[in-house]
């Protein structure tokens, strides 16, 4: 039996609680045209840290400032191959107003408060999984519970 694939994701925050997610391409093998998280599979060597700071870099230019929670520890089946995905609430340093897409995987962005999770009813219709809206609402969920001040980095 195969090792399940280690995969990681961004839930980057804003200044306003918000939380970042881009569309993926309609060429895209895995759920076209869905709103994703930032992230990836882990590579061979690299830790789950690394991996979460390398996803962003590419995928947005912009910098791991600091992880403040792990809100998804799940598994999921795409063409027979299990993964083992962690989902992080996180900060970045760079231009939050520009990120740098790699405009041939994704095609838009948005920025989600807690009143406009709705937007991601669409991937449920596209690809019949509520995953990507429940780690953005887990994602709410822990910036809610936790105070401004009591915030720390893991």
């Amino acid at each position: 039996m195969t090792e399940p694939r280690q995969v990681v994701g961004a839930l980057i925050r804003d200044p306003d609680d918000r939380i970042f997610v881009q569309r993926r391409s309609a060429g895209r093998r895995l759920f076209p045209e869905c709103w994703d998280v930032v992230g990836g599979a882990v590579e061979d060597g690299e830790s789950l840290l690394d991996a979460l700071r390398r996803e962003i870099a590419e995928e947005t230019g912009w910098q791991l400032r600091r992880v403040l929670a792990r809100v998804a520890y799940e598994g999921w089946m795409a063409h027979g191959l299990r993964h083992i995905e962690s989902d992080y609430v996180v900060e970045v340093d760079g231009d939050l107003s520009s990120p740098e897409l790699e405009w041939d995987k994704h095609t838009e962005f948005a920025w989600i408060s807690v009143e406009e999770v709705s937007l991601l009813d669409e991937n449920a219709q596209r690809s019949g999984s509520t995953f990507i809206k429940d780690v953005v609402v887990a994602a709410h969920t822990w910036l809610a519970n936790a105070s401004g001040e009591g915030r720390r980095a893991l």
